[in-house]
């Protein structure tokens, strides 16, 4: 196998890789079967029935629900991080716009990431199951202005209270922390009634299904609920699986949280670890759905009162937050796959960051420290073909005298290789190896945050869309072509032709990559020309001294 089939060999099992890659990542197996949604939950003998949003509704049920929500009182709250509405229905958090993090490249002002669909219909609700007890419909009493974490503040809490049972009120309390996505979301009930009062508590995500734009046509992310608990692991569930009534997740469970995923951001509830919990996922509207969580509350007896607390996190997908936040949350940052290898890289690249104070000199560390890494293999790869770049003309004489003969002249190709101590596959098999570590970086480049909205120099103001002058993905071409040149010519002109056309198809991919995953495979195509340079003037020069 000469070294021009090597490449057609690396491209093909390039192909395969992100084919792979794409299947695990979309296609998830079979998991434990859900129970019908309208599954029980037990608290002191009470039937408990998961809550939906509305029946069976028309195709305009979600400007509907969003005009319906408008129309109620609502409170501003902003701290350092976010500005939150809360409508007077349910307590709902129907609005959050992140301060720190842009709308998009094609949007201004802020990422507005729960909405009463201005974009998207997404709120967080949540409220108590059981009779005469506040749901998410119920229109609680608001305080009078706007709360704001002002300067000294660890904390401002928003305190809504209904009527409950006969003699039981309900207080709502939402505490939004300094420097923190994380929302407690707290009921309190009061039982001054004369019998006891027994409740579960709720807390779910309502949403539509439109996907989010991903910021490039190359590229296609999940939008959807997710479920973990220990017993079921990471469980994504597709739109389209709860339109259809396939949706399989661990219903049941000790532990773990439900979602609601996007591209870079999420919000989750999670209650705490050890309370048991029932999960649920349904289509409540035409193109609206919940995913949700149902937790108990604790008897409140007469003349006493008793309280749950589930926390939402509602913001960017930074690793950090959410290693803090919950086991097994830093899944909803989807590496697939190739986690075991993107996880450690993106922490690399973080420290590199915090080194260089920019992501893209960052990437450009990065690319140096995988080529060191990988320096011996690529070094193995180059000598190889700079060896067969000497025996081309022999390899082309061979071939004019055997072409005919094919077994003869593959005889005569490898006693060819034998002499010269030429390893046909030493051009091919350290190139194939690194393929799955380019591949991790590329998962982790589109899917950290961090990248989102982050300049690098000059027109790139954007390391996680495409090149808008496309420029870095012709520089990239051009590599790629004195790559092609620095290569063994190929003795048959077909394959020549192909070769020198590669750098072509490559452009036209890279055209609409991010600019942050171009930037990489330029530098280390350039670190390549200069090794592979080196090598083979070394090479060549010591053949030419000894002839």
């Amino acid at each position: 196998m000469d070294t021009q089939r090597s490449a057609l060999l690396i491209v093909f099992l390039f192909s395969l890789f992100m084919l792979w890659d794409g299947w695990q990542r979309y296609t998830q197996p079979a998991a434990v079967p859900a129970v019908a949604a309208e599954a029980t939950a037990q608290s002191a003998g009470a039937q408990a029935p998961v809550p939906t949003v509305s029946g069976p509704a028309a195709p305009s049920d979600v400007p509907q629900q969003a005009a319906a929500v408008a129309q109620k009182p609502a409170v501003r709250v902003e701290t350092d991080l976010f500005i939150a509405e809360v409508s007077a229905e349910g307590g709902s958090l129907i609005r959050l716009e992140l301060l720190e993090h842009k709308a998009g490249p094609e949007s201004e002002g802020r990422f507005v990431l729960l909405d009463n669909g201005a974009v998207n219909l997404y709120h967080a609700q949540s409220g108590l199951i059981g009779e005469g007890m506040p749901t998410h419909k119920t229109v609680y009493q608001l305080p009078e202005g706007e709360l704001k974490l002002v300067d000294g503040q660890d904390k401002v809490e928003l305190r809504m209270t209904a009527a409950g049972p006969e003699g039981v009120t309900v207080t709502k309390v939402l505490t939004f922390n300094r420097g923190s996505y994380r929302i407690d979301t707290r009921f309190e009930i009061a039982n001054a009634g004369s019998a006891p009062v027994a409740a579960h508590a709720y807390f779910q995500l309502l949403r539509d299904g439109k996907a989010v734009s991903a910021g490039t046509s190359m590229l296609s992310t999940f939008t959807g609920p997710a479920f973990y608990s220990e017993a079921g692991k990471y469980q994504k569930v597709e739109f389209s699986d709860i339109d259809k009534g396939k949706a399989k997740f661990v219903t049941k469970a000790a532990d773990g949280w439900v979602a609601l995923v996007q591209h870079y951001f999420v919000s989750t509830f999670v209650p705490a670890p050890g309370l048991e919990r029932e999960f649920f996922a349904k289509k409540v509207a035409d193109n609206l759905y919940t995913a949700g969580v149902i937790v108990p509350v604790a008897a409140a007896a007469p003349g006493a009162s008793s309280s749950v607390e589930v926390p939402l996190y509602a913001g960017p997908q930074i690793q950090s937050n959410l290693d803090a936040m919950a086991p097994g949350l830093d899944h909803v940052v989807d590496y697939g796959w190739l986690k075991i290898i993107a996880s450690p890289m993106h922490w690399v690249l973080e420290k590199l960051h915090a080194l260089v104070g920019n992501w893209g000199w960052a990437i450009i560390l990065l690319t140096i420290l995988i080529k060191a890494l990988f320096f011996p293999l690529s070094a193995a790869s180059y000598k190889s073909m700079a060896k067969l770049r000497l025996v081309t003309p022999r390899m082309q004489q061979i071939k004019e005298r055997h072409g005919n003969d094919r077994v003869r002249m593959q005889q005569e190709m490898m006693e060819l290789y034998k002499t010269e101590k030429i390893n046909p596959l030493g051009g091919c098999l350290p190139i194939v190896i690194q393929i799955p570590v380019f591949i991790a970086l590329y998962w982790v480049l589109l899917g950290s945050v961090e990248m989102r909205n982050a300049p690098w120099i000059g027109w790139i103001t954007d390391l996680s869309i495409k090149d808008p002058y496309f420029v870095l993905p012709i520089i990239m071409g051009v590599t790629m072509f004195v790559q092609t040149k620095l290569n063994p010519t190929p003795p048959d002109p077909i394959q020549a032709k192909v070769m020198l056309f590669l750098p072509v198809i490559f452009t036209g991919m890279f055209l609409f990559f991010p600019a942050g995953l171009v930037l990489y495979w330029t530098v280390n195509n350039i670190l390549s020309i200069a090794q592979q340079w080196q090598i083979t003037r070394m090479i060549e020069g010591g053949k030419t001294a000894k002839g």
